[in-house]
């Protein structure tokens, strides 16, 4: 990552008041790996993206969510990064996580207060598998 992009990330979590826990934003962000990305991307567990989308090059996924088939065509880096750190922003009655945020959540287990679903590491390694021109289709 440029250091443009890792001053882009850390004006987002600033000024986004996200609530990453201090840990995380103080994370330094290394290269992003499209490889880390897509086996982020596989987790059902962890992340849970393809319980819920469909992923260029990935097995078939759900159908809940939009797929994410040529999300590059249409929607820049920054957007998508903006929609997965925390969808609410853009709809408040979204069913999608809260990936990177940690305000306004109910009913979450103890151990897992004041933690994000993903860092801002395994944001950018989402994103450069989704933006990662000529991936072979599903």
């Amino acid at each position: 990552m440029t250091v443009l992009g890792l001053a882009r990330v850390w004006a987002l979590v600033c000024s986004a008041g996200w609530g990453w826990a201090a840990a995380q934003a103080s994370e330094a962000v290394s290269l992003a790996s499209p490889d880390r990305g897509k086996a982020l991307l596989l987790q059902r567990q962890d992340s849970g993206c393809v319980l819920c989308h469909q992923v260029q090059g990935l097995p078939a996924g759900g159908a809940l969510g939009p797929s994410l088939v040529g999300l590059a065509e249409r929607s820049t880096k920054d957007q998508a990064r903006e929609r997965i750190a925390d969808a609410r922003r853009f709809n408040p009655q979204t069913i999608m996580p809260a990936y990177l945020s940690t305000e306004g959540l109910n009913k979450v287990a103890n151990p897992y207060k004041g933690q994000t679903i993903l860092t801002a590491q395994g944001l950018e390694d989402i994103l450069s598998y989704l933006f990662l021109p000529n991936k072979a289709t599903p």
